[in-house]
This record gives C-alpha cells, structure tokens and sequence, in this order.
C-alpha cells in the first residue's frame, strides 16, 4: 500500500524552523512565527511533499492551498471545512432582518434605481469581505494559528487607536444587530404560541445559542443549510402569493436622486464579514474557497433581495416613488390574508440563520479579546454573546427598528467600509509589515481608495442629514 506523508519546506530564511504544533489542538498550522531573543522572525509559508512511496521521494515539493488542517480532537483525523456549508453560513448570515426593511427605505427611488443600488453595495460589499479575507490569512500567517478575530488584525495593521475604534465598532454593531434579532424572534414566537415575551426570547436564544456552542462545524452547517432552504421556500411561495397583482410597469419606476439614502439599510442587509474570519479558519486558509464561499454566498441574497424589493414595491399599486407609506410590507400583510403567515416564516428563518452568523462571530472575537486558545469552545464568550441581547430586547418594544437603523447608518460603513480598505493599505504599503498571501482584490491604492471614501462619503452625508433633521425640529 502506498504511503503518504507531509513534509514541510519554508519559502522564507530556511534557517529558520517550523516547529509542530501540539496533537492536542484543535487545528494544525503549518505556519509558524517564532520569536526568539524578543524579535519577530520572517513569515514562513509551508509547502507539502507527497510521496508515494517513502523510499521514493518526489522530485519537487507539491503546494497546497491551506495554509493549516482542522483535525478531530477525539479521531485525530482530518476535517477540512465544507465550501457548501460555507456558502450557506455567508448566505444566512446575509439573509437577515434586513430585508424586511428594503422595500421600506427603497419604496421612494422606485425598483429599477433601488436595483441599481442594491448591485453596487453588494459589489462593495464583497470587495470589502475580500479584504477582510486577505488580511485575515495574513495575520494568521503570522501568529501560527486559526480563530484570528478582527482584534487582531486591527492590532496588527493599524495599532492601538484602530483597534479600540474597531472594538468598539464591532461590538456595538453585534450587540445592536442581536438584540434586534432576539426582539423580532420573541415577537414571531410569542404571537404564534402564546406564551410571554421573555419567555420566547429566552427559548429563542438557548436553542440557537446552543446550537452554536455544542454544535460541530458539520452540525452547524447542516443546520444552516435547512435554514436557508426554508428561507427558499417561504420566499418562493410568499412570491407566488404576492405576485398576483404585479404591475411590471411599477419596475420601471425610477427616482435616482432618492437612492442614496437607501444605501445605509442595504449594506446593513449585506453584512457579512463578521464571519470571514470564521471562514478562513474553518477553509484552513484556502482563500480560494473563501473567496468562492463570499462571491456564492452573497449572490444567493442579491437575488433575493432583487426579487422581494420587485414583488412588493410592483404589487402595491402607487407605491413606488411615494415616501407617505411608512411600512409597504404591512400594507401588503393587510390587503392580503394569506401573505401574513408566510411573512412570519421568512422572518423567522432568516432572523434565525443570521442570528447563528452572528453568535459565532461575535463569539470568536470576544475569545479572541480575551486571549483563549483558538480551537476550544470556551462558556465566557458565549454568556457575553447571549445574555445582554436577551436582557436588552425586553426593554423596548420598537428596539428592533431602533437597532437597525443605527446599526446600518453609523456602524456598519465604518467597520465594514473603512477599516477593511485601511487595514489592507497598511498591510500592503508599510514597511513595517509583510504579507506572504498576494493581493486578491486588484486595483492597488485606487481600489482602496474608492472603498475608503465611498463609505466616508455617505457616512458625511447621513450625519449632515441627521443634523438638519435635528435643526428643523427646533
């Protein structure tokens, strides 16, 4: 029988050793920064040699992709992540409350210009994951081991000022994203078995939260992908009902001036970064998975989006270019008996698909703030990831629409927008720092600036609004 084995060769100093990592972790990297006498050695990229036959050795060393293998603690066996259950963890994460809240904030631009903004956040969106991608396998080039949070990487590329302001962005944005989820859950759970607020936001968080805790990577994606195929075909058959009335003349309304205040609410609908880090983990580093994983995963919600901001915006006769109606999904759940039900289940499912993307992000970044081993599910992170939306929901009852709003006017372009482009100039462009990985995103210093000052763009512009908005109530 033919043997194979792995040997490592490092691409950088080959004086310098790549040490193995323990049997009794979780993963396996084969990238290693060693420190000796207080300084930081060159990053080292291994390679894999496979031989058939250990007294035949192949002539030249065979690269891999990954950069470290995901084992089993209990079977010592491999475990490489799986690019479908990756895909549905990017699109449950996408596929959340916020495209409830699409039709509203797009009814004014009419369908065919909210469409146009629609693509092009989702096109910014996933140049944004792609850098989040990149610096992330950087800096786990660097530290030797998976479960690299945004902590990290902020540390690494823009110190101590980027990472508190990251922190504190990319705690609020959780936080808010959650206790908005928790809100809406509780709600969808209370009217359809009765039983009180708190107790359907307590049996809301322990049954996902659960699943993300005890759950291994295969459980939860399978559980991701049973969410996102009931996102499916609640979404097809709320479609099928809400169709009938289409008007496809109301699709070629448009009023461009209008859309950019749509922008805010659509890239919070599109947010999924909080999860590269997990994918790049969980992808052992193949940033050609992950790259597939953020492209396919974020198509599946355009999409869905396109088609659900269609439906409704060319159902409701009138609707499209006029700002008088406050919520066009309500005004649909009440011309039609049949649509409410099905609202219902799409809500939940997406809530509850994005809701697990979440908790494992937030989680792993707070492991990762509080310095734990990567590969060990520890209870710290994940109390703090559950209780204090759980508690927060029940103080106000317009909590959800609070959250949302905020979350995505001030949030979500900061730490999804800006700090992705800035991490990854700095990364590229200091002299300080070295990134083994090359660029995945093209475009050099255009690229980066065209995502750093669109964000900052209308980000500048909702605050001159919102201040306006304040004078005119004086």
């Amino acid at each position: 029988m033919a043997l194979i084995s792995a040997h490592c060769y490092p691409l950088l100093k080959p004086t310098s050793l790549i040490l193995p990592s323990s049997v009794s972790a979780a993963r396996t990297p084969v990238l290693r920064r060693l420190v000796r006498s207080g300084t930081r050695r060159p990053l080292q990229r291994c390679l894999c040699s496979q031989y058939a036959d250990e007294r035949h050795p192949a002539e030249s060393p065979q690269q891999l992709e990954r950069l470290f293998s995901n084992l089993n603690q209990a079977t010592m066996k491999h475990e490489p992540g799986s690019l479908t259950s990756s895909i549905f963890l990017v699109a449950g994460t996408t596929v959340g409350a916020g495209i409830l809240a699409i039709p509203a904030v797009t009814q004014e631009a009419g369908f065919l210009a909210s469409a146009v903004t629609c693509i092009f956040c989702w096109l910014y969106m996933v140049v944004t994951g792609l850098l989040v991608a990149e610096v992330n396998v950087n800096t786990m080039c660097e530290i030797g081991s998976g479960g690299v949070s945004l902590v990290s990487m902020a540390m690494r590329t823009l110190g101590t000022a980027g990472v508190r302001t990251a922190c504190l962005s990319y705690l609020f944005i959780h936080y808010a994203l959650l206790v908005a989820y928790v809100a809406r859950s509780s709600d969808i759970i209370t009217n359809s078995l009765g039983i009180p607020l708190w107790e359907s936001a307590t049996l809301f968080s322990l049954a996902f939260g659960g699943i993300c805790y005890f759950g291994s990577q295969r459980l939860i994606g399978a559980v991701n992908g049973f969410l996102v195929f009931g996102i499916l075909a609640s979404f097809t058959s709320l479609v099928v009902v809400a169709s009938g009335n289409l008007q496809w003349s109301s699709l070629l309304e448009a009023n461009f001036a209008a859309a950019p205040q749509s922008i805010p609410i659509i890239a919070l609908s599109f947010v999924y970064q909080n999860v590269v880090p997990v994918l790049c983990t969980n992808l052992e580093g193949d940033l050609s998975k992950v790259r597939t994983a953020i492209i396919a995963g974020t198509a599946i919600p355009l999409v869905l989006f396109l088609v659900w901001d269609g439906v409704i915006l060319g159902t409701l006769p009138g609707i499209a270019g006029n700002s008088n109606v406050s919520d066009p999904l309500e005004l649909l759940r009440s011309n039609n008996g049949m649509v409410g039900p099905i609202v219902e289940a799409f809500s939940f499912l997406a809530i509850g698909t994005s809701y697990i993307g979440f908790v494992l992000g937030l989680s792993d970044f707070l492991a990762d703030l509080l310095k734990l081993p990567s590969g060990q599910n520890k209870p710290l992170p994940y109390l703090l990831t559950l209780l204090p939306p759980l508690v927060l929901s029940q103080l106000d009852p317009e909590i959800f629409f609070k959250a949302l709003d905020f979350a995505g006017t001030y949030g979500v372009l900061v730490l999804f927008g800006v700090f992705p482009a800035a991490m990854s100039w700095s990364e590229r462009y200091s002299d300080e720092l070295e990134a083994p990985v090359p660029p995945i995103v093209p475009g050099g210093k255009v690229t980066l600036g065209v995502v750093m000052g669109g964000a900052l763009l209308v980000i500048v512009s909702e605050i001159i609004k919102d201040i306006m908005q304040l004078q005119g109530l004086h």
